[in-house]
């Protein structure tokens, strides 16, 4: 099957985020399983006054798939930090999901040019997205019918989101190694599920 070209290591080092305890937990999730493909993906948010980062790590290690995130913030935050901590914490959370288990593997392109379209050349962007539970969560709105002056109860609607993972990588933020390196893990994982399908 082939492995990454970069190690899992130098994948979370060129992540930059936290990278001595991400490599830690996954090495631990993989429980002795050798890493063959992974993806690394650091997310930058901003909002009013902050800027929050998250990183997503998955690893096709044999017949399994480890998913981690880690994210961090301010001690304060957490119910059980003392009022005025300007300690950070990191919270990181890893799930070990057999191929088997994998419902839906999806990769979506997006090709700059498309009329001039060459098999070698690299993709603006990739977007995985990989569900293994079936479950969905339900975020849910009163639903209104557009007259800001009506005053009638229009009960609620909402919108069903998947619960797995979604993961955009851009070659304009990330590079056009990490949109290749995304590709071959998806490449890997498809094989692996037809070969420890049920």
């Amino acid at each position: 099957m082939g492995t990454s070209t970069i190690s899992l290591k130098e994948a979370i080092d060129r992540g930059g985020f936290y990278p001595s305890l991400v490599h830690h937990t996954v090495t631990d999730a993989l429980d002795g399983r050798e890493p063959e493909h992974q993806i690394v993906h650091v997310d930058t948010h901003f909002d009013l006054e902050e800027v929050h980062r998250h990183i997503t790590v998955l690893v096709l290690a044999e017949d399994v798939v480890v998913v981690a995130h880690l994210d961090d913030h301010d001690a304060e935050e957490e119910d059980s930090s003392p009022r005025g901590s300007s300690e950070v914490v990191a919270r990181i959370s890893t799930e070990v999901v057999p191929v088997s288990r994998i419902r839906s593997l999806i990769l979506s392109e997006v090709h700059r040019q498309p009329e001039n379209f060459r098999p070698d050349r690299g993709l603006a962007e990739v977007t995985l997205n990989l569900n293994w539970t079936g479950g969905a969560r339900f975020d849910s709105m009163p639903a209104d019918c557009g007259n800001p002056e009506c005053m009638a109860d229009h009960g609620d609607t909402g919108s069903v989101v998947p619960e797995d993972i979604t993961l955009r990588i851009a070659a304009t933020a990330e590079g056009d190694s990490a949109v290749d390196e995304a590709r071959s893990f998806v490449k890997a994982l498809r094989r692996a599920c037809v070969k420890y399908a049920r």
